[in-house]
């Protein structure tokens, strides 16, 4: 562990807390002056091997050469997760105010009781390691993995992302990997160099979950000992990822988009407002536009979230990545085990690659590490599979037709009694990916220009219906010889569309754009581009 630094120009401060710390295991590092103290940062700065950063600095307030108010203005620059405890008296009330002000930890009163500081210290030592411990996440993180079309849509829309720092909503279902994604947008963003942070907004109690977002002052609620940083200040700079925000309680939901609306926010038990300068990327695999509807999810805030939207397909739907990702999570659980990599059979592979993976990629992810400890020789072969794997139906892929909409992706989502299967979609020429963003000056959705249309599939062989009338009709126009069917279809489609919801609105462009849920600049143009004869709104 890094050790802790001291800086105090009294010998015998300096002498009691080395020896206190290093009963409790903890190593020092002790100074006389800020001088001395901003050299060694200094050093450390430019790579010098033999020096270590500190865990905690704890810092007198008053010494020759420098104060400790200064000092920590000049760390909290330098280093802006380390935590400061500051030195003072009991009397200098104006110091310990300005320490708080200025970012410090915590401050310990002189003359202080022993164990209550060695406690204050590895208070402070447990919030540096936690923060630590994101950071190395975050660099131990591999690059996403996937050759599946579906997947190549994804890497060609985070590669158009990365020069915006816009909010992104991640939808999909739960372990299919949207983290990874939020990370990979936040490394290819202009905030590349600022802090990544996570939070899973279902995995925290709703009580505490408000102080683990914003934060709290000392004394805010019981056992509020200390002045805390929230999830919003230690990703200043950089990128906070919100995982499973369709779970947050409403009344932190109001917080949340006041933030997002005016970027500050109020510690729990604070009056002063805090800047936020933090990309905000959500993520979810509920439906949310039907959680608006039952009134669990805020309306403003979905679209405050959903200015553009990624869908990250299901394992299901990328099984030709399965091979690839086996091998890369057998490797990875050998180096975490400190074992020999094992191989697999061809025979075991093709297996798992007509397994369902109802956990997706998290489920491979767990089977490839039972696998490491488990299979006997170091060939996996197919009887070596765990019993979910062997003793489940052969999953085959239902029939599936293709409908193109130019509509968002709230229209396509909607919950339905049986789950649906993405496919792939036949990349168009343009290149173009599923991502969806906002027409200027409204607030509704559209699609982004030149994107590919949005997949809708179903089994037309239980459900039949207008879906089974596309189907036959595509089939009839390729049979025919027909070229550009996407664009043809996608023109009657749309147009259909566009007039049913005119005429259901008597007209008017604007209710027509919002029940459809795309904005009016959008319905304009493809009012334009089809050629529809629509009466203008009253």
């Amino acid at each position: 562990m890094k050790p802790i630094w001291i800086v105090d120009d009294d010998p015998s401060i300096r002498f009691v807390l080395e020896k206190a710390l290093a009963r409790e295991n903890l190593p020092t590092r002790s100074f006389t002056n800020p001088r001395e103290v901003l050299e060694a940062l200094a050093q450390i700065a430019v790579g010098d091997p033999a020096r270590q950063g500190p865990q905690v600095l704890v810092s007198d307030i008053r010494m020759p050469g420098g104060s400790g108010l200064q000092l920590l203005e000049k760390v909290r620059e330098l280093q802006p997760g380390l935590p400061v405890i500051i030195m003072t008296a009991y009397s200098d009330l104006d110091s310990a105010v300005s320490s708080f002000q200025r970012g410090a930890f915590e401050y310990l009163p002189k003359p202080f009781d022993l164990p209550k500081a060695v406690e204050l210290i590895r208070r402070a030592v447990e919030e540096s390691q936690r923060e630590e411990v994101t950071e190395e996440r975050q660099a131990e993180t591999p690059e996403m993995l996937g050759q599946a079309p579906a997947m190549q849509d994804v890497f060609r829309a985070i590669g158009r992302l990365s020069q915006s720092q816009v909010t992104v909503l991640i939808t999909g279902e739960s372990g299919s990997g949207k983290e990874l994604v939020a990370r990979a947008l936040h490394k290819h963003s202009p905030c590349a160099d600022g802090p990544f942070v996570a939070i899973n907004t279902a995995a925290i109690p709703k009580d505490l979950l408000e102080s683990e977002l914003f934060g709290h002052e000392r004394g805010a609620f019981t056992g509020a000992q200390t002045q805390r940083r929230g999830r919003f200040e230690q990703a200043e700079g950089g990128t906070l990822f919100l995982d499973e925000i369709g779970d947050m309680p409403f009344d932190l939901q109001t917080r949340l988009l006041r933030v997002l609306s005016d970027g500050q926010f109020y510690r729990v038990g604070g009056h002063a407002a805090v800047k936020a300068h933090v990309r905000v990327i959500a993520a979810t695999h509920q439906n949310l536009e039907q959680r608006v509807k039952e009134g669990g999810f805020r309306e403003d805030l979905f679209h405050r979230l959903n200015v553009i939207r990624l869908r990250l397909p299901a394992l299901r739907e990328r099984h030709e990545d399965v091979p690839m990702l086996t091998r890369h999570f057998l490797q990875q659980s050998a180096r975490q085990l400190g074992v020999e990599p094992k191989r697999i059979a061809e025979s075991a592979l093709a297996r798992l690659e007509q397994f369902a993976f109802p956990g997706n990629v998290r489920q491979l992810e767990n089977i490839c590490h039972w696998l490491t400890v488990m299979a006997p020789a170091q060939v996996i072969s197919l009887q070596d599979l765990p019993p979910e794997v062997l003793e489940s139906p052969v999953y085959q892929a239902p029939a599936r037709t293709v409908a193109t909409l130019a509509a968002p992706a709230a229209s396509v989502v909607a919950e339905r009694p049986e789950p649906l299967h993405a496919a792939p979609a036949p990349a168009p020429a343009s290149g173009a990916v599923p991502v969806f963003a906002p027409q200027s000056g409204s607030g509704d959705l559209s699609v982004i220009e030149g994107a590919a249309p949005v997949l809708v599939t179903t089994n037309v062989a239980t459900n039949g219906g207008w879906e089974h009338a596309l189907e036959t009709e595509a089939q009839k126009l390729l049979a025919d010889g027909q070229t550009e069917v996407w664009d043809v279809l996608t023109r009657r489609f749309e147009s259909r569309l566009i007039r049913t919801a005119l005429a259901a609105t008597h007209g008017r462009r604007m209710e027509a754009a919002q029940r459809l849920g795309i904005g009016r600049n959008t319905i304009t143009r493809k009012i334009q581009e089809l050629g529809l004869d629509a009466p203008d709104e009253s």
